[in-house]
């Protein structure tokens, strides 16, 4: 079959249909496609790059189209390959996308989430009451959960510099105490 960028779309758009898995089921289908009926690589090649794909970061079915792709037409073949791996999860996530946009609109579906809603209020009510008595535990504290708690609902800081603050305030003060004590001491 004729090396051209079509091809490579196609090869790799089949290969992306096919995968169901994680990076390590690409094999014996890349196997099968690139070295058996194709003869585009040798099975040297398809190890190295599979090694190669295991030690970067990213997925090792789109690194290792990418390095197939690459020996096969440079930078454009590169881009055919990972284009044609990754259409296929696309259109999935597309399609369900949709699919999921009508089911939310059914009543059944709006009542199970008002009921998952309730749930999961209740449930941080019962984490908050639980934690309440280990982390409030004098006016200190309090007074620290009172300023965090009206930044967040008067300023809408962001939870998570309320928390590095929060954080900050307790280092200091256990600093503190632990200072004033050894004062006190000597």
């Amino acid at each position: 079959m004729e090396i051209n960028l079509y091809n490579i779309y196609t090869t790799f758009f089949k290969v992306g249909t096919l995968l169901l898995g994680g990076g390590y089921v690409i094999l014996p289908i890349l196997q099968s496609e690139l070295v058996e009926k194709r003869n585009w690589i040798d099975n040297d090649d398809l190890c190295e790059y599979t090694a190669l794909s295991q030690s970067i970061p990213g997925l090792i079915a789109a690194n290792l189209s990418i390095f197939v792709g690459y020996k096969l037409k440079r930078t454009a073949g590169a881009l055919a390959a990972i284009s044609g791996m990754i259409t296929p999860a696309f259109l999935c996530i597309v399609i369900l996308a949709k699919i999921l946009e009508e089911v939310i609109k059914l009543k059944f579906i709006q009542g199970i989430f008002w009921g998952v809603g309730i749930g999961v209020l209740i449930l941080i009510y019962l984490a908050i009451k639980e934690i309440w008595h280990k982390s409030v535990i004098d006016k200190y504290t309090f007074f620290v959960f009172f300023i965090v708690f009206l930044l967040s609902v008067l300023l809408k800081i962001s939870p998570a510099i309320l928390v590095i603050s929060a954080i900050i305030l307790g280092i200091l003060r256990r600093f503190y105490l632990v200072r004033r004590s050894k004062g006190g001491v000597e």
